[in-house]
């Protein structure tokens, strides 16, 4: 396998700056075995059955992206430099891994201020990354985090636009509950209370776990032989419920379908032994071509970049050759790509 084989040409006005409003009036590609239906997210429920379970991922976006300045004496007096911060990950030792912009500007000790509220210091780096330790801990860091923080959007959204308040909306699913992602779980940002009711009626029932998706989601595949690539770790939970629905679900005859990616990858690092088990802790699972699910019936997500791990993965449940059947059919019929765009309904 080779990473040409899970490229196609995107063409950049297909890329979503905004979400479609309201969420559920998204358009739905339903690819079904090799048939293809075009849709609207609001017909979901439509193409479930009762006894079917989405497994939703509660992940709570934190406002990542931080504007500072470091001030330093020196001896043609007092000077300051802008700093921007991308937070990644909270860190056992109380600190917090960050991207700093520019890294060589600051040195080990030194003050970024954020606000009025909120800085940090800078103890450490390793690997690129920085060692950040914040002046404030626990809900008065989150609340600082709130008043100072931008939504991190992804790069190819951040390259057209910077992010702004409706983000803060826009970037976070109705359901987000565990603080500690720094990319949303996209496929979910379609759902709204209405959808979630009329999906509710028809007998669909839900499933909450958590994967706190990390910047590493977008980083690219370096590697020509895919097989050889290196996925990033994301710290995720199944609670004992959550196993035992989905137990459940798979006993009755219901259809296990994550609603995303993550969600996806969550459930099947806990069912490695061949059915799913109450997990907590980090997963580098990578799935391409040859993978083999264990709990995973149908997926719902949305389009994703080329020669991409993600695009591996939707390949790996439907085919590589339907999915860029599926793909070109997207492309042709203007379906918008990537966190703010339309969605897609995989069952193989």
């Amino acid at each position: 396998m080779k990473l040409s084989d899970f490229d196609f040409d995107l063409p950049d006005d297909l890329i979503a700056t905004r979400p479609a409003s309201p969420r559920s009036s998204a358009r739905l590609l339903v690819a079904q075995g090799d048939a293809i239906s075009d849709d609207r997210v609001f017909n979901l429920p439509d193409w479930l059955r009762p006894g079917d379970r989405l497994v939703l991922n509660d992940t709570r976006v934190i406002p990542a992206r931080l504007s500072g300045r470091r001030h330093r004496d020196s001896a043609q007096g007092p000077v300051s430099a802008a700093i921007e911060a991308t937070l990644l990950e909270p860190r056992a030792d109380g600190t917090w891994g960050a991207l700093l912009k520019p890294l060589k500007k600051i040195r080990l000790g030194e003050e970024i201020v954020f606000s009025d509220d909120l800085s940090a210091v800078l103890e450490g780096v390793a690997d690129g990354q920085a060692h950040l330790r914040f002046n404030l801990k626990g809900d008065d860091f989150d609340r600082a985090l709130e008043q100072a923080g931008a939504m991190p959007l992804p790069p190819y959204i951040a390259a057209k636009r910077p992010a702004d308040e409706r983000d803060k909306t826009d970037y976070q699913t109705v359901w987000a509950r565990q603080a500690g992602a720094v990319a949303a779980p996209t496929a979910s940002l379609h759902f709204d209370e209405p959808l979630l009711q009329a999906l509710a009626d028809r007998g669909v029932e839900f499933t909450h776990v958590t994967l706190h998706v990390g910047a590493g989601t977008f980083l690219p595949v370096k590697v020509e032989d895919v097989t050889t690539h290196k996925m990033h770790a994301e710290w995720g939970q199944v609670s004992p419920q959550a196993a035992a629905e989905i137990q459940a679900t798979k006993a009755s005859g219901g259809r296990v379908i994550p609603v995303g990616t993550t969600a996806l990858r969550l459930i099947e690092s806990a069912a490695r032994d061949g059915s799913i088990q109450p997990w907590e802790g980090e997963t580098d699972i990578f799935i391409y071509p040859g993978f083999q699910f264990q709990v995973t019936d149908a997926l719902m997500t949305n389009f994703h970049l080329p020669k991409s791990t993600l695009l591996m993965l939707v390949s790996a449940l439907m085919g590589r050759d339907r999915m860029l059947r599926v793909y070109d059919h997207a492309i042709k019929s203007g379906y918008r790509f990537f966190s703010y765009g339309d969605a897609s309904l995989l069952i193989p």
